[in-house]
Parts: C-alpha cells; structure tokens; sequence
C-alpha cells in the first residue's frame, strides 16, 4: 500500500468524503450533519484540510486552523500560548469497515502540523455521541473541558490536548 499525505486542493473529493463519512456513522442521537459545500471550499482555499490518500484513492481528511471553527467560548479551555483547532476529522466508510487505522494516522498527523506552526495544544469540538470518534480522541490524550447542547438538541464536548 502507497500512503501519502497532501494538503487538498479539489474540494468535490473532500465534500465528498465527508458527506459519506456522516452518513456512516449516523446514529439516531447524532444523526448526519448538513454539510456546507462552500465551508468545505472555503477551508480547501486557506490550505486548511489535510487529505490520505492510499494508491491516489481518497482515504481521510481533517481540517487543522489557527482560530477557532466553532462557536465555543475560548475560556471553557486553559490558557494557551498558540491553539491550533482539529476538525472535520472524517475516514471513508470503506475504509472504516476495513478496521484502518486512518483515523490514528490523522490524529498523528494533525499533531505534527500543528507542533511544526508552533501550536502548544490541539483544540477540537465532538460529539460525544459518536462513541468511536471520542475514543479515539481519548486514546489520543484529548481532554474534555466543556460539554454543551444547542437549541436542536445536538451535544457537543470541548477537547484539548497538550502537544
């Protein structure tokens, strides 16, 4: 198997697989978002969103920005000198059902990126019901600081790690 890692520059692949990834991992307590194709390219423009690839196929992605993607007060988290923010963390349903460890390699990843711009924390939002997603982030060290539920009824988690 070819790995390679690229900073995405077609947005259609990248909506794509994330639309796909939410449909996947649904449940009736968090049931699939409704995904923005114009967030999606505004993010792929700042050269926001990190892409694997396995032998050209699309494989994962995330999202790595330097301020904030979410509407969380920045106080519900400690005092950093330099939080980078991971988000919009997705791996293709194919891929998923395969056991890969896609989902690891970005959380690798995303680390790496973010020590290289000088991060001293990684920040993320989550939702707490997708249960596989929020292990991972456990398994990675992240650190929940605020839980929150908006006026829909969605849940979400607020999570640091130390880098």
């Amino acid at each position: 198997m070819t790995w390679s890692w690229e900073v995405a520059t077609d947005p259609r692949t990248v909506h794509e697989l994330l639309c796909a990834c939410d449909r996947h991992t649904a449940v009736p307590a968090a049931p699939a978002p409704v995904r923005n194709p114009e967030t999606t390219r505004r993010r792929v423009g700042e050269g926001a969103v990190h892409l694997l690839r396995n032998q050209g196929e699309p494989v994962a992605t995330f999202t790595l920005t330097w301020s904030p993607p979410f509407a969380a007060d920045p106080s519900v988290f400690p005092p950093a000198r330099k939080p980078a923010y991971l988000g919009r963390l997705a791996v293709h349903p194919a891929w998923l059902e395969r056991g890969t460890l896609a989902g690891v390699q970005c959380l690798r990843r995303a680390a790496e990126v973010a020590r290289a711009g000088g991060a001293d924390v990684l920040r993320s939002e989550a939702n707490p019901d997708l249960r596989s997603v929020r292990a991972l982030l456990d398994l990675f060290g992240f650190v929940e600081h605020a839980a929150a539920q908006d006026s829909d009824g969605r849940r979400r988690v607020y999570l640091q790690q130390v880098l």
